[in-house]
C-alpha cells in the first residue's frame, strides 16, 4: 500500500491554500478580528492566508504559551474569539494554560494547531504528537478534519462559521474552541488556482447562529417575590461578582429590596449608593458584627469573591439555614460551599429586572428605595465605618480623616489609588494572588468606576501580563495590569515583541521581593524563616527594572516612601506615552505587608465594634 509524500500532488498546496483563505475570510463574517501566531512551518497555509487579508490584525509572538494569553484578553475585553495558531508538535501543547482559563471564565477563544497528516501519525515523524483532543473537556467543540481536497470544499465555510458560533453561543456558554488542521506539504501554493470556496452575499456568515440572553423560567421570580423569600425589609443580602449583569439592573433590584449589594470591583458595582458595601471583607473580620449580621436569604450573581472572610461568612451562614439562591446564565454550578437552596439558570440582568417588576406590582407602598430598616442602615454605617479606617490608614483621600493624600504607598495603598485615580475609559487588570485580594479588599466605592478584569476562571498568576496585552490590543481606552513581581517574572516572555509592536498598556509592579500571599499562610510561623522563604517567599535574583528595561520597555521607579502623588504622576505619564511602559513600585517587605494588612483591619474591627456599642446591639428586620 502507497501513502502519499509530500509533492506527490502539487495543486494539493494549492488547495490548502484555498482552504486557509476560506476560513479566514469566513471568520472574518462572523466577528473575528484578531490573530495571534507563532513561528513554525506547518501552519504556513493559515498564517499566510491570515497575513493576507484586511481584516485581520496579527499580532506574531515567539512564545505559545503567552500567545494563548494575548488571544484570551482580546476575548476578555471585545466579547468575540480571537484566533491563536501555533505550529505541531509541543507548540500547541503551550496553549492548554490558556485554553482551560478560557474555559472556565467563560472567554471565547479559537485555537488552531497545526498538525502532520494522518500518514505521518505514530510513525516517529519529527514534531508529530497525539493533538486530538489535546486539551481535554476544556473546549467547547473540537474538530480535526482531513486534509483539505476539493472534494471538501462545501464543508470549509460551515466548519470557520461554527467555530466562531461555538465559542460565542455554546449551550455551556462563551469558551475555547480548538481545531487540529493537517497540512501536508509542500505546503505554500495559490489560493486562487485551489479554488476559495464562494461565501454568501453581503458579507454574510455561512451559519447566523441566533441566541440571546436566557431568560428565567416561568414563575420562577414571582414565585421568589410571592413566597416573601425576595422582599424588602427582610434580612437578605445580595453578593454580586463579575458577571453579575448590568449594573442598573442590579442596583435597581438592591434598591427596591433594601438588601445591602456587597460589590466585588469585577461587578462594576461599587459606586457610591445607599446599599453599596465595598469594604466588606474588612467590616465582616468583626465577629460581633458578623455574628450579629447573619442573612436569612442571600442572592448570588456572578463570580465569588476572592476574599476567604467573605466566603466564609457566607457558607457560615447557609450551615445556619440561611437560604442561598445562586443565578448563573450557562447551567454551571457555581456552589463549591455545596451551600445553596436554589440555582436559578437564566440571565442575572433579566432576573434583577423581573424581580424589581413584580415587586413593584406585588409591593403596595411601592420599592423601597432609602434603604431605611435597621438591616440596612447597620450594613451602611459599618461600610462608612470601614471605608473611613482604610482611608485613614493609608493617607488615601477617599477617607475623611486622609490629609492630603501623603501617606506611604503600601500593597493595599497601591490597589486603593489606582482604582481611585484611573480614567474611567481604562481597564485594570489585576493578577491573582494578592493584587486582586487587595483591590477586592481597600478599593473604594467611586463613580464610574474603571472596567477591572482579572483571571479568575483557575485563578492562576500565569499569563497576566499577556492577558494585559491582549486587553489592551481590544480595548478603546488605556489598559493598566496590577501584578506581583513573581507574576511579572513568570510571564517575562509577553515583554518579547516584534520592532515597532506598541499598545497601550501600562504594567504596575507591586514588587516586594517574592510571593506576599503565603506570608499570610500558616506556613509562615511554622517553619523557619529560612526555609518558608525558600520554599513560599522564593525571592527571585532577576531585578524587575533591569529585565523589563533589557526587552525595550521603559521603566518608571516609584519607591515606597514616596506617596500616591508621585505614584498618580507616573501612571499619568505612561497612559499619556500611549505606549508599553513598566512601573516597578518598590514596597515594604512581606512581614510588613502582613503587619499592615493585620493594622487596618484592627481598626475595622474597632471602629464597626464601636458602631455596634452606639446602637444597642443586633440589627432589627
Amino acid at each position: 500500500m502507497s501513502v502519499p509524500t509530500a509533492g506527490d500532488h502539487p495543486g494539493d498546496a494549492d488547495v490548502q491554500a484555498a482552504f486557509a483563505s476560506t476560513l479566514v475570510d469566513e471568520w472574518v463574517r462572523g466577528g473575528v478580528a484578531h490573530a495571534v501566531i507563532c513561528p513554525g512551518s506547518r501552519s504556513t497555509p493559515l498564517v499566510v492566508a491570515l497575513a493576507a487579508h484586511p481584516g485581520v490584525a496579527v499580532h506574531v509572538r515567539l512564545d505559545e504559551r503567552s500567545a494563548g494569553f494575548i488571544a484570551l484578553g482580546i476575548g476578555k475585553a471585545t466579547g468575540h474569539p480571537a484566533l491563536v495558531v501555533t505550529t505541531s508538535g509541543t507548540a500547541a501543547v503551550e496553549l492548554h494554560a490558556a485554553v482551560v482559563e478560557a474555559d472556565l471564565a467563560g472567554v471565547p477563544l479559537i485555537a488552531c494547531t497545526a498538525d502532520r497528516p494522518p500518514e505521518l501519525r505514530d510513525v516517529g515523524a519529527p514534531q508529530a504528537i497525539d493533538q486530538d483532543h489535546l486539551f481535554g473537556r476544556s473546549p467547547r467543540w473540537f474538530c480535526d478534519p482531513a486534509v483539505a481536497t476539493p472534494a471538501s470544499r462545501a464543508s470549509w465555510r460551515s466548519l470557520a462559521s461554527r467555530a466562531v458560533a461555538e465559542a460565542m453561543s455554546s449551550p455551556g456558554g462563551p469558551g475555547p474552541v480548538h481545531l487540529n488542521l493537517p497540512f501536508r506539504e509542500p505546503l505554500l501554493g495559490d489560493p486562487v488556482a485551489g479554488g476559495v470556496s464562494s461565501g454568501r452575499p453581503e458579507g454574510r456568515p455561512w451559519h447566523e447562529v441566533r441566541s440571546g440572553p436566557v431568560h428565567p423560567p416561568e414563575g420562577t421570580v414571582h414565585s421568589l417575590v410571592a413566597s416573601g423569600w425576595l422582599r424588602p425589609g427582610r434580612r437578605g443580602l445580595i453578593v454580586a461578582g463579575a458577571g453579575c449583569g448590568d449594573p442598573t439592573a442590579v442596583l435597581a433590584l438592591s434598591a427596591s429590596l433594601g438588601w445591602p449589594l456587597l460589590a466585588d470591583p469585577g461587578s462594576g458595582l461599587r459606586r457610591p449608593g445607599p446599599t453599596v458595601v465595598g469594604a466588606a471583607d474588612g467590616l465582616l473580620r468583626s465577629e460581633r458584627f458578623a455574628h450579629s449580621h447573619t442573612p436569612d436569604a442571600v442572592l448570588c450573581l456572578g463570580e465569588r469573591w476572592a476574599s476567604k472572610v467573605v466566603n466564609a461568612f457566607l457558607s457560615s451562614a447557609a450551615g445556619g439555614g440561611t437560604q442561598v439562591t445562586v443565578v448563573d446564565p450557562w447551567g454551571r454550578w457555581p456552589d463549591p460551599d455545596r451551600s445553596s437552596t436554589s440555582l436559578v439558570r437564566c440571565d442575572p440582568s433579566l432576573f434583577c429586572v423581573e424581580a424589581t417588576r413584580c415587586l413593584e406590582e406585588m409591593t403596595p407602598t411601592g420599592p423601597e428605595t432609602d434603604g431605611g430598616t435597621g438591616w440596612m442602615i447597620d450594613w451602611r454605617e459599618a461600610e462608612a465605618r470601614a471605608q473611613e479606617e482604610i482611608g485613614h490608614a493609608l493617607g488615601t483621600p477617599e477617607g475623611p480623616r486622609g490629609g492630603e493624600g501623603q501617606g506611604p504607598l503600601s500593597e493595599p495603598a497601591l490597589a486603593r489609588r489606582l482604582v481611585a485615580h484611573l480614567p474611567t475609559e481604562s481597564t485594570l487588570v489585576v493578577s491573582s494572588s494578592m493584587p486582586i485580594r487587595d483591590v477586592e479588599a481597600f478599593a473604594a466605592p467611586r463613580e464610574l468606576p474603571p472596567r477591572v478584569l482579572s483571571n479568575r476562571g483557575a485563578n492562576g498568576i500565569d499569563g497576566v501580563v499577556s492577558t494585559a496585552l491582549g486587553v489592551a490590543l481590544g480595548s478603546a481606552g488605556p489598559t493598566v495590569a496590577l501584578v506581583g513581581d513573581l507574576a511579572f517574572l513568570h510571564d517575562v516572555s509577553a515583554l518579547v515583541h516584534a520592532p515597532g509592536f506598541t499598545a497601550p498598556l501600562t504594567v504596575v509592579v507591586a514588587d516586594n521581593a517574592g510571593g506576599g500571599i503565603f506570608s499570610f499562610l500558616d506556613a509562615a510561623s511554622a517553619l523557619d524563616p529560612d526555609s518558608f522563604d525558600t520554599l513560599f517567599g522564593t525571592p527571585q535574583s532577576p531585578d524587575v527594572a533591569t529585565v523589563a528595561a533589557s526587552f525595550g520597555w521603559p521603566v518608571d521607579e516609584v519607591g515606597a516612601d514616596a506617596g500616591g502623588p508621585e505614584l498618580e504622576e507616573a501612571v499619568d505619564g505612561s497612559l499619556t506615552s500611549g505606549r508599553l511602559s513598566v512601573i516597578r513600585v518598590r514596597l515594604p517587605d512581606r512581614s510588613e505587608n502582613v503587619a499592615i494588612h493585620r493594622r487596618i483591619n484592627a481598626a475595622i474591627t474597632r471602629s464597626v465594634d464601636q458602631g455596634l456599642d452606639e446602637r444597642r446591639g443586633p440589627a432589627t428586620g
